[in-house]
């Protein structure tokens, strides 16, 4: 398949659809009583931009583990099912990632290279859930180690099609043949053996973090001021420099164009109204 070149035009559609998932993801967390906030390039957008980063042809929501459950239990009942769809490991069969995303119906955006996957893909936001990392300085080495293993076992389907090296792709061939329900139940169980004791630092267990960081300090999620984000006031973390910080570095430089990253996408569809 080829990339489909979006169009400037396009992406500020896609983010304003974005803009409408974030507004639903706030409506029902109000209403429910869970608490939310933003993250990654959301969170940097919100700061530098008081929007999506120009070039953002995503957004990042962030959960602690005990809320996220909270938000994923509530979509049951409390999502426009008319309008939207949530993703989840449990929920949605042939879905490999270790995070949720909630999707815009009669949409698409399907990315480069994972045409293939048995589930819809729609424009989204990431749904990001953020685990306990142990406190100890061997357990977090585990812990990181772990996390990358199930971050491999998930990706291994598309590994094993898009991997240019030739060694890397076997080794993918080779994952990709164990049971996906045995890889949930692990990683099920890896989730809830982390909830056992508060700890400093958490992380989503499946997202790669910045080198020699094993996770983020756990009050970027817990002590929220708010922000503009377009059209709307969001959380984010009250120390938002220290987190932007440890995430993207000397954050309020513009990266060179080279470096303005976006999804490859092979097939885009936007909402008619």
């Amino acid at each position: 398949m080829q990339q489909y070149c979006i169009s400037e035009k396009e992406l500020g559609q896609i983010q304003g659809v974005q803009r409408e998932l974030i507004g639903e993801v706030k409506r029902i967390c109000q209403k429910c009583n869970i608490h939310f906030n933003m993250v990654g390039g959301t969170m940097l957008g919100a700061i530098r931009h008081k929007g999506h980063i120009p070039w953002d042809d995503d957004a990042d929501i962030g959960f602690l583990r005990t809320e996220y459950e909270k938000f994923r239990k509530a979509c049951k009942t409390e999502l426009n099912h008319e309008k939207y769809y949530m993703q989840d490991l449990r929920d949605t069969e042939g879905y490999r990632w270790g995070y949720g995303k909630l999707r815009r119906k009669n949409t698409v955006f399907t990315r480069l290279g994972q045409e293939f996957m048995p589930y819809e893909q729609g424009i989204f936001i990431d749904l990001m859930p953020f685990d306990n990392v142990p406190d100890g300085w061997l357990s977090r080495r585990i812990h990181f180690f772990r996390c990358f293993l199930f971050r491999k076992l998930f990706w291994s389907e598309v590994g094993s099609r898009v991997e240019k090296n030739t060694g890397i792709r076997c080794i993918y061939h080779l994952l990709r043949h164990i049971p996906m329900k045995m890889i949930v139940n692990r990683y099920q169980k890896f989730i809830d053996d982390g909830q056992k004791k508060k700890t400093k630092l958490v992380r989503i267990l499946t997202f790669p973090t910045p080198k020699r960081v094993y996770g983020y300090e756990r009050k970027w999620y817990t002590q929220l001021a708010e922000y503009r984000f377009a059209d709307m006031n969001l959380p984010g973390a009250m120390d938002y420099d220290g987190y932007l910080k440890v995430k993207y570095g000397n954050y309020m430089e513009l990266p060179p164009k080279d470096k303005r990253k976006v999804h490859p996408v092979s097939e885009l569809k936007l909402p008619e109204n």
